[in-house]
Parts: structure tokens; sequence; C-alpha cells
């Protein structure tokens, strides 16, 4: 299988049949359909391996749909009826019509591995999730976020595949003396080890964001021996080979758990990228007014309204071309 991701050259964007983009897409939907099918998973990997071009379309057609959320989920779970056909229609010329128009918006998108499909736990772009383990500590996922949870004998680890997540650690029920099953959260980078203790994990692709809100955690960067601490009221970032220096902490930096996006004069550029993060689709912004201060504490469960919030309070205007490409231009 080739593994070279086939979104990062113009030239191979260019050349993809547009039949075999068609392909992909009914593919997919098939996929969404019945992903439990050893037969139809058999088929698809014959299907891929017919040539570079297949499995190109094939990675295509998973960035769009996990980008843009186009393939209902119910679709795997209704008898085919008349309104499940028509669900399935719309989905398919919705993948052709993205795979095949924009690829470029989502050339940097990378596509979601197969334990991300089959975490533990997960959620879509716009929503977020509470949830308590047996040991009392309660987590909070953001938007876009999957994890695995691994409790036995000797270890309590949560994996990050990847997004956000609030933690409030709860006491070890298993700890007895001489015994100690430390909290661990593992990204790609490295591990964070949390004794008891309020922080936020943010998973990015070049870095993680730790904040600490109460108590103090320890920093595992995966290829380096340093292991600094950092204190409530600090964060830092770090990433495979080290990690930074501690920074104050951003103090509104976990009111996403309740879903609120709080902005402090923060440039509108900088804004409209972390919204994006709660809706599916695109959110351009006109680079000669992304130094445009925002301001002010904006709900999360309707980016439409906070967009549409922004026309009224600075001089710019929103364009939407469909409702998963969104462009805030100029007056």
């Amino acid at each position: 299988m080739h593994t070279a991701d086939p979104l990062t050259s113009v030239h191979q964007r260019e050349t993809l049949d547009r039949a075999v983009i068609r392909e992909a897409a009914q593919w997919l939907v098939r996929w969404h359909e019945s992903a439990q099918d050893p037969h139809l998973a058999e088929q698809l990997a014959h299907w891929r391996a017919r040539s570079e071009q297949h499995e190109q379309a094939w990675r295509r057609a998973l960035q769009v749909n996990d980008k843009f959320g186009l393939v209902p989920p119910q679709l795997g779970m209704s008898v085919l009826n008349e309104r499940t056909e028509l669900s399935r229609r719309r989905a398919i010329k919705s993948l052709v019509l993205l795979m095949t128009v924009i690829p470029a918006g989502v050339a940097g998108y990378q596509v979601m591995p197969w334990r991300e499909w089959q975490a533990d736990y997960a959620t879509r772009t716009g929503q977020q999730r509470s949830l308590t383990l047996n040991d009392g500590t309660e987590l909070t996922l953001n938007t876009d976020t999957a994890l695995d949870v691994r409790y036995d004998r000797s270890q309590r680890l949560i994996r990050l595949h990847r997004g956000e997540l609030l933690i409030d650690t709860g006491a070890d029920p298993a700890q007895s003396p001489g015994q100690h099953r430390p909290l661990r959260v593992l990204t790609r980078h490295g591990g964070v080890q949390a004794p008891g203790t309020r922080f936020v994990v943010r998973q990015q692709r070049e870095h993680t964001l730790v904040q600490v809100f109460a108590g103090a955690v320890e920093i595992e960067p995966r290829s380096s021996a340093r292991r600094p601490l950092i204190q409530a009221g600090q964060q830092l970032r770090f990433d495979s080979h080290g990690a930074g220096l501690p920074q104050p902490v951003d103090p509104r930096g976990a009111d996403w758990a309740d879903g609120v996006l709080v902005a402090d004069r923060l440039p509108l550029g900088r804004f409209l990228a972390e919204l994006g993060r709660y809706r599916t689709g695109l959110v351009r912004c006109d680079e000669h007014i992304a130094s445009l201060p925002v301001s002010g504490a904006f709900q999360l469960n309707n980016t439409d309204q906070v967009l549409a919030s922004l026309a009224y309070s600075l001089p710019v205007k929103v364009v939407y071309r469909t409702r998963y490409w969104v462009s805030v231009t100029a007056v």
C-alpha cells in the first residue's frame, strides 16, 4: 500500500480521474454502511490496490469526509428505503464535488488512522462530551477528539489520538502500600504524568500544549531525558525532542468545556481559526482584515450566529459559498 501523501502534489491532484473519484466516494458510503463486513473490507482493499490513483482517491475521500462530515452516520443503521437512498446519493454527489473542486483546501488535513476510528471515546467536529472513569477521574472531550483508556494493575493510561482533553484526576482506588498507579496521558509527542490535578492537554500537529489549573504535572517528551514539572498557573508546549519554557497559563484556557470561546483582543485570523475547529467545513479570513481585534464571549453551539455577530461588531462581511465554505472579507 502506498504511504506517500497524495494531496501534497498539485500535479497528482489534477490528474486524478473523475471516474475513480466517483468510485472512491461510492466505496466510502458503502464502507460506512457495512464497516464490519469482512468481504467488503477485502473488496475495498483490492480496489485500492488496483493503482496508485485508486489509493490516492480513497485517501482524499477520507480526508474530505472527515473534514466536512458528509456521509450520514445513520446510513449503516437504517433499513434501505427511499430516504436513506436519497441520503446516499446526496453524500456521493457532495463527496465527488468537494474532492474535485477544492482538494487544495484539505491538502494539509491528515487521514484518520484506523485506531482513531476504533477509539474508546470520540467526538465529532462541534461536539463535546464528558465522562467519569472508574477511579473518579473526570474527562471532558473537546471538538474532534479521540482517545483510548487503558487501566490495569500497574497503570492508568489515557492515549490521546487527536484533539483536546480537560482532566480532573481522581484518587486511585487500587492504590495500596508500595503500589502507585500514576495517571498518564500519551500523545504523539510523549507523555504527561499527573499525580492529582486539573489540566488540559491539546495535541496539535507539531507539538502538544499542556495547561495546568490545579496541582502539577510532569512532562515526558518522547526523545528527551529532561522531565520538566509545571505547576498550577503555568502552561508549556512540548514536542518529541523536548519542552519549551513554562509560560503563564491562559486563565480562560478551559472555558471551552462550558461551551464558550472567550477572546480578548484576539486577532480575527486566529479567532476564526479557533472557531473553525467547532464547525464542519472551511472558514477563510481575508488577510487584509486578519489583524482586526475580536473581544467577547461566544457560544460554541451556534457558530453561524458567532459569524453573524462579527459582521455587526467589525467592518467585515460573511460570505457563504456553501454551508461548508465560509469567507470573512472586508466590507
